[in-house]
């Protein structure tokens, strides 16, 4: 079964960047879309960010719009989320979905 794992999250203050990665560990990977979400304490689940198989085309949520940028390595089976002018509300645990399968999830602090 394919499984997606992320990586990268961490403290960060605000204005700052962070670069999160989700390996993937079957070469499907290329075929599909890879979706971004993130959830916050006591909040629902948000979508993000989409990128298609090629990486030609991507979608935001108006949220991250302008400040987020999706990406992918198809022969690395990695794909990526820049994050950049963070700001505290950023602050949740982020994940990759590719179909039904979910990534474990990172953790994203911004904070002084």
């Amino acid at each position: 079964q394919v499984q997606l794992v992320e990586s990268g999250g961490g403290l960060v203050q605000p204005g700052g960047s962070l670069r999160l990665s989700c390996t993937a560990s079957d070469s499907s990977f290329g075929t599909l879309n890879m979706a971004w979400y993130r959830q916050a304490p006591g909040q629902q689940r948000e979508w993000l960010a989409t990128i298609t198989p090629t990486g030609a085309y991507t979608n935001y949520a108006d949220s991250v719009k302008g400040r987020f940028t999706a990406s992918r390595d198809n022969a690395k089976n990695i794909a990526y989320l820049q994050m950049s002018s963070l700001k505290s509300e950023d602050t949740a645990v982020y994940y990759c979905r590719q179909r039904t399968i979910w990534g474990q999830g990172t953790q994203v602090t911004v904070s002084s």
